[in-house]
């Protein structure tokens, strides 16, 4: 008899059309969702993360969306710790937790609770890479950690310096790459009975997708929002600030960049992460992909096969 908990992940490529097909699911099977996005967890950034706006939730509860400021700190151990939490308050409602978002490497660490040994930095490691990445720049120990660890480089951007030092911190401490620790921990049993869905798009649907929601997003505000966010005092060494979007408009409203270079880079590099996020679902064991052409772009027909898996591969 299985006794596992039940468990549903939404996920994809950023633009695809995730936050809508969730709330439908959960409309229709009582379910409640939380969010695995690393930008939609701070409140004052809603433009530039594109986050779900109250009446597109439709009346289905909402968690870890609004939940920090941009000032605090937001990384896989906080996600691991508050989407627990929330889904201990979901079952207690009879409800089915639905992880919806795209950062995948938040969703593997929930759905096979991976242990990403978090530990001080006793040897000081960490201290001396932040101060090489500070000296030398970013790109300086990501063409380390190519050499090092060409598995996490493939996954892990150049500009995510705390990824990046944590993966060279590990092969210090340990002598072996991280990735070979991930692979093992991604190995693990779920704790869970779950359905991993991957909604996706031909690439130049997707890529249109993305171009059409940046426009969208600078017509709605962004760059007032980012001033907003400069006038509350946060500033671009917060991880929050280094988010896509935000970044970038920082860059031109410090002179760096004009507007249209400025919308160009969110335009590309959003392209780049969408293609990074692919990459990562491919590897994922257990995946099931909803590929829109194949439905005819009919959300009603992906809804009835998502439920027909649902109801063939979780516990009643």
């Amino acid at each position: 008899m299985n006794h596992k908990k039940n468990l549903i992940v939404l996920t994809g490529p950023t633009a695809v059309g995730k936050s809508a097909l969730a709330v439908a699911l959960a409309k229709r099977i009582g379910g409640e969702i939380i969010s695995a996005d690393s930008m939609q967890i701070y409140r004052y950034m809603d433009i530039g993360s594109a986050k779900i706006k109250k009446e597109e939730m439709q009346g289905v509860p909402h968690h870890l969306i609004d939940a920090l400021m941009p000032d605090e700190e937001f990384n896989v151990f906080k996600f691991q710790e508050l989407a627990k939490a929330a889904m201990g308050e979901i079952y207690e409602r009879g409800h089915i937790p639905i992880i919806a978002g795209g950062t995948g490497f938040y969703i593997q660490a929930l759905l096979y609770d991976i242990n990403f040994m978090e530990e001080e930095d006793h040897n000081g490691i960490r201290l001396r890479l932040e101060n090489e990445a500070a000296r030398f720049g970013n790109e300086f120990l990501y063409e380390r950690l190519k050499v090092l660890d060409p598995e996490s480089a493939q996954v892990i951007h150049a500009n995510n310096v705390k990824r990046v030092i944590r993966a060279l911190e590990f092969y210090e401490l340990n002598n072996y790459p991280i990735s070979k620790h991930n692979e093992k921990e991604r190995r693990k049993e779920s704790p869970y009975s779950f359905c991993y869905f991957v909604l996706n798009d031909d690439r130049e649907n997707l890529y249109r997708k993305i171009n059409e929601r940046v426009d969208a997003m600078v017509k709605e505000g962004l760059i007032e929002e980012v001033k907003k966010l400069q006038e509350l005092g946060y500033h671009r060494k917060m991880v929050s600030m280094q988010g896509l979007g935000y970044k970038e408009i920082l860059d031109y409203l410090e002179g760096k960049y004009s507007l249209e270079e400025a919308i160009y880079l969110i335009k590309r590099d959003t392209r780049h992460f969408a293609k990074r996020q692919l990459t990562w679902f491919r590897r994922e064991r257990d995946v099931i992909w909803l590929n829109k052409p194949e439905f005819d772009y009919d959300n009603v027909r992906i809804l009835d096969y998502m439920e027909e898996c649902i109801s063939r591969i979780i516990s009643e």
